[in-house]
């Protein structure tokens, strides 16, 4: 385990909560069709490049060699400098095109995911179930108990794991973090309401946990994390949430392993396609911009954590049509890129918006980085 630099102690009081209105919508679920998500026409790469298991080797590829618009390459680190990033990463058919620390920072430091560290969670459920050991239409309360919530019983019922997946569990997501049975409370019918919620969010692990042998951590490590080189640990800043730390290489380590839709490096980490289609596909139709817990560009409306309303219009305009993201509280960002085979790390402080995900800065960093790929 690598060390976490002395700021990681200073950060880890702060709060790193998601909570939104408990405004109800009367916008019913509905079955997505192959229209709302389209197939993307994916070039073919010959080689797709992975890095070494536990180690720093890593090939490169220069923006010169890709015959990107150097010239943009100053504004755009100024730009991120301005911002207070910390790390920023671009890879390009898995070797690293741009690689870039600012301040004290390196490429050894930790730093918190926050709400991007959803995607990982998504993505041992879907190990979870392709093992067996649950399904997503499973009750939550086959796992937790009956009680979980303070919903009626029949209410509590309705809640499933893909509710918890979808962010339509129907619980006053006012609460935020908190996650005992009187914070739990009904506002809708699950499947009715899209609601960012931390709380039904972070019981995905106890779940996990439940269905199988052994802690989530443990599971998520043997699973996923041991199995792509990724460093990290999961860890609480209020007793509640559980948030990841990790150097921003191996945040591209998982980026990576999603553009390949679950192998790394021939060995097969999740082994469901259809889960992977739906986990990076408008999972229900109140917010057609999220998957299972992944952020969807290229939809034709968006919602947003703390907020009940529909926005006409995607979610980052000048970002390629098919990425999909995970997107965190102060600009913790990991873009997908499949139609280009590139995969985009920011980590740093809040760059103004304060924002629990998506923010006015991706669609910025979009328009620099599309002066420069293009």
């Amino acid at each position: 385990m690598k060390s976490i630099n002395i700021l990681f102690f200073v950060i880890l009081g702060i709060s790193l909560t998601a909570c939104s209105t408990d405004t109800d919508t009367d916008n019913p679920i509905a079955n997505t069709t192959e229209e709302e998500n389209p197939t993307e026409t994916i070039p073919e790469v010959e080689t797709l490049y992975f890095p070494p298991l536990n180690s720093d080797e890593w090939e490169t590829i220069s923006p010169e060699e890709l015959a990107w618009n150097t010239n943009a390459e100053p504004a755009l680190l100024d730009y991120l400098n301005e911002k207070d990033t910390k790390a920023f990463l671009i890879l390009k058919d898995g070797k690293i095109a741009m690689e870039h620390y600012f301040g004290d920072f390196n490429q050894d430091d930790f730093w918190y995911w926050a709400s991007a560290g959803k995607t990982l969670t998504a993505y041992t459920t879907g190990i979870a179930q392709a093992e067996g050991l649950l399904t997503l239409s499973d009750k939550t309360s086959d796992y937790l108990g009956e009680g979980w919530t303070s919903a009626p019983t029949e209410k509590e019922a309705l809640i499933t794991i893909w509710n918890q997946l979808t962010m339509t569990a129907g619980l006053d997501d006012t609460q935020g973090d908190c996650n005992t049975p009187d914070c739990l409370t009904y506002v809708a019918d699950a499947g009715t309401r899209w609601g960012y919620h931390n709380a039904p969010y972070t019981l995905i692990q106890e779940v996990i946990t439940q269905a199988g042998t052994r802690p989530f951590e443990e599971y998520f490590s043997t699973k996923l994390k041991d199995k792509i080189g990724m460093d990290g640990s999961w860890l609480s800043t209020n007793g509640l949430n559980n948030v990841y730390w990790s150097t921003a290489r191996s945040m591209a380590r998982f980026g990576l392993l999603n553009l390949n839709r679950g192998v790394w490096n021939g060995e097969t980490v999740l082994d469901d396609d259809t889960y992977l289609d739906a986990m990076t596909n408008t999972s229900q139709a109140l917010n057609k911009s999220y998957g299972y817990l992944w952020w969807l560009n290229g939809k034709e409306s968006s919602m947003l954590p703390t907020l009940q309303l529909v926005i006409n219009e995607e979610l980052i305009p000048a970002a390629p049509q098919d990425l999909y993201a995970g997107l965190g509280k102060n600009d913790q960002k990991l873009y997908v890129v499949p139609s280009q085979n590139l995969i985009v790390v920011r980590m740093g402080n809040d760059t103004g918006d304060a924002a629990l995900g998506p923010s006015s800065f991706d669609n910025q960093l979009w328009e620099a980085l599309s002066t420069l790929i293009n």
